[in-house]
């Protein structure tokens, strides 16, 4: 127990990066999510996989965010936030566009050939929890994944 009764968590990683509004990041931002994933206390045999998932969420999250956001020429930015308390990875991706609703989105049809529509599909496969929300500086996709 912490202070005053307040059961205290132990941070592990708190890591803030903000990029910006521009594709030509997403490469680098998967980079840091694999790395991230690689420096972290799990199993050797499942290192490579939480590397994989983690990039491959973070990327398609970043890119949704550039792409829904305003044109990928201004000077807007997507800042990204990690954190890993006890054996909890949480990954936020902020952003300045219109916003959408997570529960309303339909399956993607895998039979059709189309690039989009596909992300949210695979984030929500690699990542152990997935929630949307709007706030009034913006709004916050928030990933999670249990890492013990």
């Amino acid at each position: 127990m912490g202070w005053a009764g307040i059961e205290m968590c132990e941070t592990i990683v708190n890591l803030d990066i903000v990029v910006p509004n521009q594709t030509r990041y997403l490469r680098f931002v998967g980079a840091i999510a694999e790395q991230l994933a690689k420096e972290l206390d799990v199993p050797e045999e499942t290192r490579d996989t939480l590397a994989f998932h983690l990039n491959l969420a973070l990327t398609e999250a970043v890119a949704n965010a550039i792409q829904y956001s305003s044109a990928a020429n201004s000077p807007d930015s997507v800042r990204i936030s990690f954190s890993v308390e006890d054996a909890n990875l949480s990954v936020r991706v902020f952003d300045h566009g219109e916003g959408f609703d997570l529960a309303a989105l339909p399956t993607p049809e895998f039979d059709e050939l189309r690039e989009r529509g596909r992300g949210i599909f695979f984030i929500r496969s690699v990542m152990d929890s997935v929630q949307y929300h709007k706030t009034e500086s913006g709004n916050v996709l928030e990933m999670r994944k249990k890492i013990a």
